[in-house]
């Protein structure tokens, strides 16, 4: 976007009333010279990205989200003069990074801290954003559904509609707001062992902290085993890897852990040569945590 297109009172988001915003947002969606592109990071998404055995971090998903979005801009046939971005993380490498993705597109990055609050066109996308994000809570629709939670409310095609407790009254989603903190007390674990709804993201620190993660402790465990007030901690069970056998000698070598038999050549003969077979697969044990669910496996659909 141009910059002299641009109005003249926009700052950083976070700097404006909701009124303010409202009225700037509105200018950009009616102005015949102004576009924007966004890209969503669902909790559910941001929660799967960090939880997962390599985390994918915020960081890393907000570089990705920002090199998306300028290739959609590309793709659409706007020519980049420059790109303002607002800085996540150390904004030399940031800038280094996108020079390298767009080498040859002949875009001049200028990646800095607290852009939204120095740049025309950081300061609107930063509107652009809030105001999209607020909507978009505002009018969040639940996904789950659930017959052993008190709040719900009955839908079609049977099950039962969650509701949270207080509903959508959580607030700012910042954990120095009461009402946010409220809403969490609330609803934790009201479907155990699920914790909370898919609204809420899993690797926020507030959410691990309330969910008693890591606390291994017997008021944890309680805590947990209640519901509302922690969650249910689960201990994945797994075979142990002993350095000694049972009768206090060294370990079995790989090659005991192979079965090979004789190669046999086309005309039916043995020879001296061997081929090696994957030995055959020990059952393991179920987890405790499905029987204590009364979990069962499903074999055949109706």
């Amino acid at each position: 976007m141009p910059f002299l297109s641009i109005p003249s009172d926009f700052n950083d988001s976070k700097q404006l009333s909701s009124d303010k915003r409202k009225s700037l947002f509105q200018q950009i969606q009616n102005h015949a010279d102004i576009g924007f592109v966004l890209r969503i990071l669902h909790a559910s998404e941001i929660s799967r990205n960090m939880l997962r055995s390599s985390p994918y971090n915020l960081n890393a998903m907000s570089h990705d989200a920002a090199i998306s979005m300028i290739y959609a801009v590309l793709n659409s046939g706007v020519q980049i003069d420059t790109c303002y971005i607002d800085t996540v993380g150390i904004a030399s490498a940031y800038q280094s990074k996108l020079e390298r993705v767009f080498d040859g597109y002949n875009i001049n990055f200028v990646v800095e801290k607290k852009a939204d609050a120095k740049y025309a066109p950081c300061s609107a996308a930063s509107v652009v954003a809030k105001e999209s994000r607020d909507a978009i809570v505002e009018h969040w629709k639940w996904t789950e559904r659930s017959s052993s939670i008190s709040s719900s409310v009955v839908v079609g095609g049977g099950g039962q509609q969650y509701t949270p407790v207080n509903g959508h009254e959580f607030g700012s989603g910042y954990p120095s707001d009461p009402k946010c903190v409220e809403w969490m007390k609330s609803n934790c674990n009201m479907d155990k062992p699920f914790g909370y709804p898919d609204f809420v993201r899993f690797s926020w620190g507030p959410t691990k902290k309330s969910l008693g993660e890591g606390d291994t402790t017997a008021s944890g465990a309680a805590a947990a085993a209640g519901g509302g007030g922690g969650g249910l901690i689960v201990k994945w069970e797994a075979d142990e890897d002993n350095d000694e056998d049972e009768n206090g000698g060294k370990q079995q070598s790989m090659q005991s852990f192979v079965v090979t038999k004789k190669k046999v050549d086309g005309d039916g003969n043995n020879n001296d040569s061997r081929v090696a077979l994957c030995p055959p697969q020990r059952k393991k044990a179920r987890l405790a945590i499905f029987n204590e669910l009364g979990v069962s496996k499903v074999v055949a659909f109706a």
